[in-house]
């Protein structure tokens, strides 16, 4: 919840920047002219990546291991470009040799599965049917044989579920009915606006805990009030899961005072007890907790809070006991922005990832004594604001991850300190491409700051030669640019561009003072950052400094936007779902009001509306020269589009070339096969036009 509070209006778009990690070269690192080709392969008859390979790209994610330890379920998603569509299934692992099964068929949008605490059972979220008013159920599909059976028919469906430690219960997040449903039908639907965003057309409802048995049957409503479980819209980490204690008594969950969306950060931990609904509070905190989750031996909880309180700072793990108190910090040495918890078996340890300068990592962290960072070679867990994770009953860790020139496959590890091990294949055919290498670049930056970024080359650089430069800047700020594959970054790298991905202050790689140094400074400081590190990159020598180009999504689009109006040294632009106007991020986006965590209180109270007109880049656009394509969906309520039609505006009637591109789409990227497609052509087509 943190990472999206934070800079909640400015995620980075998942679709853009898929994780592959590659190692970095140090000579590389310590000779600017050296060639970053060590771990090139020998690909001489491999032909580059092309647009039709998107669709060829296959998502592994959610890896759940059986309680028996022996297999692993899986969820994959395949590109359906003639329905275009992503189609999901569930397929079955196993752990000695990597045999598959499929479970799932004709379920495209099936999801979170979930064995039964026997193994005998699995359970997962799909839609109940075709009809329009059948919305996504829990389903259990026996594992000896049988289809799976609907359990839950909640009329506004189901957002998460979880097993009761016996097996006989599971326990499932719903949003209230509309009580004047037939009023509604009749166009009596005026609503009370409250911290909501500009496109909402209802007043938000609560989402509560309900139980049914495991077979069926009829639900009983666990929880209620004005007050709602939280829920996360993507670009975002899930929403906090409820958590069974281990006798099953009671559950925990994160209460948020409103169910409105920019009410976020009133959020704490509560336990619900199951016989009788009594609730109680873990602290006496009023906000910023979540995910919580019990021990394995029932005596402690483990969750999130960030450091002093204060959502700028990192996410720290926090572990009290279960009858309640603050608890301590045990992530605090580490100092890292931890997006992951998961308890060990022994439940004297917590399993925990983030960012780590230049990678994805995994740490085991005991609850008392340093974390161990744990040894992944080039494999890169998949991090999207929460890194996909499972542990086993035995101590065995299953993450979904990439290597160097190899999109996301399952990995698994039998213990925390073997080596990874890869279960899957799916994605051959993308690694057999004859791709960029990847690099990790580090420079002084100011202030003093040690930073750091990622260069993709051209599968035929050459250090001899003169190459365009292309800055694709990560979105957030609360993310990094890791040691990865990107299929945006690979796709401008085959056109014969360098891609520069730098990270900046604000990125969650280096440690609390640097991320929170973007705190009231949004826009200048990270501006600096990228260009010392676009001068250490220039040093190099393979760059022609005349053919630059500044490209970005979200976050990304922010700087710039920031960087086309404060610095006149780029050939072009790119802006995507990019945030020019921070006033119009705290009155009409979905985290809305929060957006005061980052400078310090309302643009309309006191003297704060200054800081946000000085940080907002439309206030620097008259001083813009460069060619800039702007990009960005009319439904997109983390970015509102009003601020590319700001800009656009702003542009042309300055005469600058400009051309603004609008795909009729909710959510915050165009996450559909056809129109990715069609946004990665312009991209490229844009680039191409002004940089060859």
């Amino acid at each position: 919840m943190k990472a999206c509070l934070i800079a909640s209006t400015l995620l980075l778009c998942p679709a853009l920047f898929p994780v592959l990690e590659a190692p970095s070269s140090p000579a590389a690192k310590d000779n600017p002219a050296a060639k970053p080709c060590e771990d090139k392969k020998d690909v001489p008859h491999a032909r580059k990546i092309d647009f039709d390979d998107l669709d060829k790209l296959i998502g592994v994610s959610d890896p759940q291991i059986a309680p028996d330890g022996k297999s692993i379920v899986i969820v994959v998603s395949r590109a359906n470009v003639d329905k275009d569509r992503f189609d999901h299934e569930l397929v079955l692992v196993d752990v000695d040799g990597g045999k598959q099964r499929v479970l799932t068929y004709d379920r495209p949008s099936v999801g979170n599965p979930h064995w039964s605490p026997a193994g005998d059972r699995l359970a997962f979220i799909a839609d109940a049917g075709p009809a329009k008013e059948d919305k996504a159920q829990v389903f259990v599909m026996p594992m000896n044989g049988g289809d799976a059976r609907r359990v839950t028919h909640a009329p506004e469906g189901v957002q998460q579920f979880a097993w009761s430690p016996d097996g006989k219960q599971i326990a499932f997040a719903t949003e209230d009915e509309h009580e004047n449903k037939k009023a509604r039908e009749k166009h009596d639907d005026a609503f009370e606006v409250g911290d909501n965003d500009y496109l909402a057309t209802d007043a938000p409802k609560p989402t509560h805990i309900w139980l049914v048995a495991a077979e069926g049957g009829e639900a009983r409503r666990l929880t209620s009030g004005t007050w709602s479980l939280p829920t996360v819209p993507p670009p975002g980490s899930p929403a906090s899961p409820i958590a069974w204690s281990p006798d099953g008594k009671s559950i925990a969950f994160v209460r948020q005072a409103k169910p409105h969306f920019g009410d976020s950060d009133q959020t704490v931990v509560q336990f619900v007890n199951v016989a009788d609904g009594a609730i109680r509070s873990l602290t006496q905190r009023t906000g910023l907790e979540s995910y919580p989750s019990f021990s394995p031996d029932g005596t402690q909880v483990l969750y999130w809070y960030p450091r002093e309180g204060d959502p700028n700072n990192v996410n720290e793990i926090f572990v009290a006991p279960t009858a309640g108190g603050d608890g301590k910090s045990v992530t605090r040495k580490l100092d890292r922005n931890v997006q992951r918890s998961l308890w060990m078996p022994n439940s004297k340890s917590v399993l925990v990832g983030g960012h780590d300068a230049t990678r994805v990592a995994l740490w085991l962290q005991p609850l008392d004594g340093p974390a161990k960072r744990l040894e992944l070679g080039k494999v890169s867990p998949s991090w999207l604001y929460w890194v996909d994770a499972h542990v086993g009953k035995d101590g065995a860790i299953a993450f979904t991850g990439s290597e160097p020139r190899r999109p996301t496959e399952l990995y698994y590890l039998a213990s925390s300190t073997a080596t990874p091990k890869r279960l899957t294949d799916f994605n051959t055919k993308t690694a057999g491409l004859d791709l960029g290498n990847v690099e990790a670049i580090t420079w002084k930056g100011p202030d003093d700051f040690p930073e750091d970024g990622i260069l993709t080359y051209p599968p035929d650089f050459s250090a001899e030669k003169k190459y365009p430069l292309v800055l694709l800047i990560h979105g957030g700020p609360t993310s990094a640019s890791a040691e990865t594959f990107s299929v945006l970054s690979q796709l401008i790298a085959s056109h014969g561009y360098i891609v520069f991905s730098p990270n900046y202050r604000g990125s969650d790689n280096l440690g609390n003072a640097y991320q929170r140094a973007i705190y009231n400074d949004a826009g200048a400081g990270p501006g600096r950052d990228v260009m010392a590190g676009l001068e250490a990159v220039k040093k190099r020598g393979f760059v022609d400094v005349d053919r630059i180009a500044v490209t970005g999504w979200s976050y990304g689009g922010y700087m710039t936007t920031w960087l086309i109006g404060n610095y006149h040294v780029w050939k072009t632009a790119i802006a995507g779902a990019a945030v020019t106007d921070k006033i119009d991020q705290y009155n009409l986006a979905d985290f809305n009001v929060t957006e005061r965590y980052t400078v310090g209180g309302s643009p309309w109270v006191g003297s704060y509306e200054k800081a946000y007109r000085e940080q907002s880049p439309i206030t620097y656009a008259a001083k813009i020269k460069t060619p800039t394509l702007i990009m960005a969906t009319t439904g997109d309520a983390r970015v509102p589009i009003t601020q590319s039609y700001r800009l656009y505006h702003a542009l042309k009637d300055n005469g600058v070339t400009t051309k603004f591109i609008a795909y009729p789409v909710s959510g915050h990227f165009p996450g559909d096969p056809v129109r990715s497609k069609d946004l990665y052509k312009r991209w490229l087509a844009w680039l191409d036009q002004y940089l060859r």
